[in-house]
C-alpha cells in the first residue's frame, strides 16, 4: 500500500483503520469480526490504527488488545483520543494522564503514538449553536488549550506515555486554524475530507463555513500531519446507509443531497464508496484516510479503493462539477 509522510510521525499508510467501526458506532458487528477485521487491515498495509475510548465505551480498544495481545506487528502504530472539555488549568493534565493510562491498559501497550486532544476548540467567549448549555463538558476554551493542554500533552510525551499530540479539528474552523499555526503546534490535526466537505451531525456551530480544506492547507503551511475523517461522510456517500435513521438526521439529510453523485457513479458503473474512498485519498494536503469499516467486507472495498488509487483529474472534475459540498 502506498505510504505518505505524517509528518513528524513519519511514514504511515494512506488508509488509516478508524475505531469507530471495530467499536460499534458505524453499526453492529461482532467482537470476533472486528478482531478479524482489524488483523485483516494490518495484512492489507494498513499501518496505523485510530482508537479512542469514546468508540464503544472501550470497545476498540479492547478489540486492538485481544487483537495483538500487547504486541504490535513491526511498523504498527496507534493513536488514542480525550474528550476534555474546558476543566480548570490544575485538572487537565491528570484527567488526560487518567485517560491515556485507560487506554493504554485496555490496548495492552505503553505507549500511545498519536493522543489527541477529541474536544471542540473555540474562543474563550464563544456559544455553540447547539447543546450551549452543557458546552464546557465537550468543548475546550482557547485559553484552556493554550495554558493547560499544551503543557499537559508535553509532561505526557516527558513521561513516555505518548510520542505525539495531536487534536481534532471538527470545532470552530477559525480557532482550529489559530491552533494549527500557534507557536506550538500538534503533530497532527484530523479533518473532514470527502467530496461534500460533509461534517454531518459533528457541526455544532454556525457561525461560519466548515471550510476543512482550507485548514488543510494552513496544517500543511506548518508541517502539521493531516488525517482525513468521514471519507463517505457517515454513510452519506455510499449506496445506502446501513443504519436506520430518522428523515431529519444530517446523515440522511446529506444522502438525498448526494443522489447526483450516486447517478454518476452508476454511470460509471462504480460503487459510490470506492469512488468516495479514492476522491479522499486525492485530497491536496491528505497524508492519510481513516476508514470507518465495522467488517471485512467493508475493508476489501477500501482496500481496493487503495490498490486502485487517485481518481484522475476528469472524474474529480465530474465529480466536483455536481456542486454538492455543505456550506
Amino acid at each position: 500500500m502506498e505510504t505518505r509522510n505524517l509528518s513528524p510521525i513519519g511514514d504511515v499508510s494512506v488508509l488509516t483503520l478508524g475505531g469507530g467501526g471495530i467499536g460499534q458506532v458505524w453499526g453492529e458487528t461482532t467482537r470476533e469480526e472486528a478482531i478479524a477485521t482489524t488483523r485483516a487491515a494490518v495484512d492489507g498495509g494498513i499501518t496505523l490504527l485510530d482508537i479512542a475510548p469514546s468508540y464503544g465505551r472501550g470497545e476498540a480498544e479492547s478489540v486492538v488488545g485481544e487483537a495483538f495481545e500487547g504486541k504490535l506487528p513491526e511498523g504498527i502504530r496507534v493513536t488514542t483520543k480525550c474528550q476534555l472539555g474546558s476543566p480548570e488549568i490544575a485538572d487537565i493534565h491528570p484527567k488526560l494522564e487518567r485517560s491515556v493510562r485507560r487506554s493504554l491498559d485496555a490496548m495492552r501497550l505503553e505507549a500511545a503514538d498519536l493522543f489527541f486532544l477529541h474536544s471542540n476548540i473555540c474562543p474563550d467567549d464563544y456559544t455553540y449553536a447547539k447543546f450551549s448549555e452543557n458546552q464546557d463538558r465537550w468543548a475546550t476554551r482557547w485559553s484552556v488549550y493554550v495554558d493547560g493542554v499544551i503543557p499537559a500533552m508535553e509532561q505526557l510525551k516527558a513521561q513516555g506515555l505518548i510520542k505525539n499530540w495531536g487534536i481534532t479539528g471538527t470545532g470552530l474552523p477559525s480557532t482550529i486554524r489559530q491552533a494549527l499555526a500557534h507557536d506550538v503546534t500538534p503533530s497532527a490535526v484530523q479533518l473532514v475530507a470527502n467530496l461534500m466537505d460533509g461534517v454531518g451531525n459533528m457541526r455544532l456551530y454556525d457561525s461560519e463555513p466548515v471550510s476543512p480544506r482550507d485548514s488543510m492547507a494552513v496544517a500543511k503551511e506548518n508541517s502539521v500531519g493531516v488525517m482525513g475523517i468521514r471519507a463517505v461522510a457517515a454513510g452519506s456517500l455510499c449506496a445506502e446507509v446501513d443504519r436506520d435513521l430518522p428523515d431529519d438526521e444530517d446523515t440522511i439529510v446529506d444522502y438525498n443531497t448526494a443522489a447526483s453523485y450516486r447517478a454518476l457513479c452508476a454511470e460509471w458503473g462504480e460503487d459510490p464508496a470506492i469512488i468516495a474512498h479514492r476522491y479522499a485519498i486525492g485530497m491536496d494536503n491528505v497524508d492519510t484516510v481513516v476508514l470507518g469499516v465495522k467488517n471485512r467486507e467493508e475493508l476489501e472495498q477500501c482496500l481496493q479503493a487503495a490498490e486502485q488509487g487517485t481518481l484522475d483529474n476528469a472524474q474529480v472534475q465530474a465529480i466536483d462539477a455536481l456542486n454538492i459540498c455543505t456550506i
